[in-house]
């Protein structure tokens, strides 16, 4: 197997994508693959995945064939291993990504028998997990001696999932991180769009907390520490935009703090709708957390990356590589979400300095721009892949 990328070649076979994280589904994992398969022609690829609500909608609005499984989530089962090996063959798939390389991957030797020349697998965040917990880590140890390249979204996933392999592995990790589409995530938008909606005026200073409702990202702590903030800047908004399993007590905890006149939830926004409410806002703010004794960080964070883009300053807690994804001090701040006068202090900085918040995000912008954009990210992709065929066709985003 291969210690370095392909080399270059058309994508004259078919790729599969094997994957649990595909839309209907939302988050950010389910975007980054979706990204990616976006920039393979459509004719030649082929992605499996698992069954879920709304796909047969989603599915049609795309150029290449989805294929769905039966069940919810597939795991590297005899079945399962009989399905991708079938679709492999009949559609005669020269190349595997798994979605997430965990536990999919897997499956990696049973591909091979069918042909499957090169396989890449994806990891984002739980893989750390997988790295640091002992019946898992011999699995993860298993998947990287049976694939060609194993991916990593930031420097602190790659060091981490380092450990856990041998070196002939360990030498084959790489770094591919979600990109952003710097068209669609820039400054300059109508900001005036969801204010309107949320009953926020054009003068105050808005603070936007957008990702999965989970302990890791740091909402509650936004909200715990949102009285004193409002004891220095009174007409500051907190903006939630997420759901997940904490939206209840979240929603107890504004009510709880008497918050609901200063802090907006928005349950229901839509990927689409997300470059106009970065418009609406001043400062991102997610100071997230490693949680489970350093079993759950935050792997990277496109969030911070498409706010960055939409030229806001960006503040993120010490967790994982999240800290990866600004230049501390210039394009936002990196804090301890444990030290709430710290992080306290920051939100109110660049709140009452909007000319300050402004230099920061611009800073963010080339920064993503040059190092995140979904250009860069796919290029490095398709190199992993062998492939330097044109895209002759992209799925909506």
């Amino acid at each position: 197997m291969s210690e370095t990328p392909a080399r270059s070649s058309p994508c004259d076979g078919t790729v599969l994508v094997i994957t649990n994280d595909f839309p209907p589904r939302r988050g950010g994992i389910e975007t980054f693959v979706h990204t990616l398969c976006a920039t393979l022609p459509p004719d030649r690829l082929v992605v499996y995945t698992s069954a879920a609500a709304g796909s047969t909608h989603s599915d049609a609005a795309l150029a290449y064939r989805v294929i769905r499984d039966r069940k919810a989530v597939l795991l590297p089962t005899r079945r399962v291993a009989r399905n991708a090996q079938l679709i492999a063959f009949r559609h005669g798939c020269d190349r595997v990504v798994f979605g997430a390389a965990a536990p999919l991957g897997l499956l990696a030797p049973r591909l091979r028998e069918v042909g499957v020349g090169r396989i890449v697998a994806l990891t984002h965040g739980h893989e750390v997990w997988w790295a640091k917990t002992p019946g898992a880590r011999s699995a993860l140890r298993r998947i990287s001696e049976n694939v060609d390249v194993v991916t990593c979204v930031s420097d602190y996933c790659q060091a981490e999932i380092a450990r856990a392999l041998r070196p002939g592995a360990a030498a084959r990790l790489t770094r591919l991180s979600p990109g952003v589409d710097v068209r669609r995530f820039r400054a300059g938008l109508d900001e005036g769009v969801w204010r309107r909606k949320l009953d926020i005026t054009a003068r105050q200073p808005v603070v936007l907390a957008a990702g999965r409702l989970v302990a890791r990202k740091g909402h509650e702590t936004l909200i715990k520490v949102w009285p004193d903030v409002l004891r220095h800047s009174p007409d500051a908004i907190l903006l939630i935009v997420g759901d997940g399993p904490l939206r209840g007590r979240v929603q107890r905890r504004i009510a709880g703090a008497g918050l609901t006149s200063s802090v907006r939830l928005v349950l229901d926004a839509q990927w689409r709708q997300m470059p106009e409410i970065y418009a609406a806002s001043d400062v991102f703010a997610l100071p997230c957390r490693t949680r489970r004794w350093g079993l759950e960080p935050e792997a990277l964070g496109i969030v911070f990356l498409e706010a960055a883009a939409s030229g806001l300053p960006v503040i993120v807690g010490n967790s994982g590589g999240a800290p990866e994804t600004l230049l501390d001090g210039e394009s936002g701040y990196v804090v301890d979400p444990r030290d709430r006068g710290a992080l306290i202090q920051r939100v109110l900085e660049l709140v009452n300095d909007p000319e300050l918040a402004r230099a920061m995000g611009e800073r963010g912008r080339r920064y993503v721009t040059s190092q995140y954009s979904d250009q860069v990210s796919t290029e490095r992709f398709r190199q992993l892949l062998g492939c330097t065929s044109t895209p002759r066709n992209s799925a909506e985003a």
